[in-house]
């Protein structure tokens, strides 16, 4: 007998209903994304391996899911989306210099350590604002997270915002050398303040540098701890930082998305090549952020554009879990059955047409002699079709609702 081949660790097949819900959801989001202005691009699922190169800053070489072509170039399944936008953006609006306003949906692949739950296959929908470093420009990328977000249904969410430039000028008045801001920007990120305070006292860091690091973990919540972030603030650099997410939340308020928007001075951001705003946003019912973004103002110059961006990415297979465990419900178009034998078949075509014209989707069965009703019945529950219409010849239909069970007999009439 032949053995049957099933998926590979890290990756599975959405279908029916689960698979309606995802692409109802991802048209929502999609509707937002266009309502401000922006326009579709598809890249493709695999690049040169030098665009996802270390000195990109997406992930590790040893993440990448690599191969050959015939010529013998290293190629990649892409882990993160934005290069290759930042790649084509670069290559197709070379001479534009309006803001380039793009956005997308396509899976991404990282070839992490497994563990339970983890995917290595995920969709990301997103946005990306090329050509312009404004206040504006940060806040309409905050705006159309929350207006997405609150489009496919969730009301409990918040969206996390920090500043590179904080972290990185505390990381600069310390002294610290690149190996050890890697391991400190670490250490932060699981939130291990006593290892941090470790290093700092190894390097011989002066004091009011260290107590700047000391009141990071304080410097989460609403706009008032920006005060208070602003007095730590040890450099010009990190109080221009502070100053900026003040006047980013007076923006938030004219868009009316402030109160999903807390802040969070430690984050530092999960990509090397952010280089100012970044965010987050989290929701219940799912252990990782659903929203991931920030501005990357180097990231097109690698690919020969020198010019500012910012942008995010959704990742939807995260957004599902949460709509499903929050028991938010995702409205998709629903299946009507219609049962037919030989004698009615032109009668249900007649139907299907109908009720396809309006709008309405339908599969069609045609039955035999030994067919018994209570197959199709039960098909019909198990594929969560609402509703199988029953063609006799004597021109009856017996219509079912597989939702409640309730059963009617119509009488059709002569079929012209």
């Amino acid at each position: 007998m032949e053995q049957k081949l099933h998926t590979p660790e890290g990756v599975r097949d959405i279908y029916n209903t689960e698979c309606k819900k995802k692409l109802v959801t991802q048209e929502k989001l999609l509707d937002v994304l266009h309502g401000y202005g922006y326009q579709d691009i598809q890249t493709p699922t695999f690049e040169y391996f030098d665009v996802f190169r270390k000195e990109i800053g997406t992930i590790s070489s040893r993440e990448l899911y690599k191969f050959f072509d015939r010529e013998g170039n290293t190629l990649a399944l892409r882990p993160d989306i934005t290069p290759s936008v930042a790649r084509a953006a670069a290559t197709l609006f070379e001479g534009e210099d309006f803001p380039i306003r793009l956005c997308y949906v396509g899976n991404t692949f990282i070839n992490h350590s497994s563990y339970q739950g983890r995917l290595k296959e995920n969709t990301q929908m997103g946005a990306e604002l090329i050509g312009e470093d404004s206040l504006e420009a940060d806040v309409e990328m905050l705006a159309m997270v929350v207006d997405g977000l609150k489009r496919v249904g969730l009301e409990e969410f918040q969206v996390n915002i920090g500043h590179v430039d904080f972290i990185q000028s505390l990381m600069d008045a310390a002294g610290l050398d690149d190996e050890s801001k890697a391991e400190v920007h670490h250490l932060i990120t699981n939130r291990n303040y006593f290892g941090v305070e470790e290093i700092l006292d190894n390097q011989e860091v002066e004091d009011h540098i260290k107590a700047a690091f000391q009141v990071l973990p304080e410097l989460m919540g609403g706009v008032e701890i920006l005060d208070q972030a602003l007095e730590a603030a040890p450099t010009i650099s990190a109080k221009l930082a502070i100053t900026h997410l003040k006047q980013m939340h007076e923006l938030l308020t004219l868009y009316g998305v402030e109160d999903h928007i807390s802040f969070d001075l430690s984050m530092s951001g999960s990509y090397g090549y952010y280089t100012g705003v970044i965010f987050r946003a989290y929701t219940y019912g799912t252990g990782d952020a659903i929203v991931r973004g920030g501005r990357y103002n180097q990231l097109l110059e690698k690919f020969g554009k020198n010019t500012p961006s910012i942008g995010f990415a959704i990742i939807v297979d995260e957004l599902m879990n949460a709509l499903s465990r929050q028991k938010i419900a995702v409205e998709v178009t629903h299946t009507h059955l219609i049962v037919y034998t030989e004698a009615t078949q032109k009668w249900a075509i007649s139907l299907a047409k109908n009720f396809r014209g309006k709008g309405k989707c339908v599969e069609m069965h045609k039955r035999g002699e030994e067919d018994e009703k209570a197959s199709y019945l039960e098909y019909g529950k198990r594929t969560q079709a609402v509703s199988m219409l029953y063609l006799k010849e004597d021109l009856t239909i017996e219509m079912v609702n597989l939702r409640t069970g309730e059963e009617k007999l119509i009488n059709a009439g002569k079929r012209k």
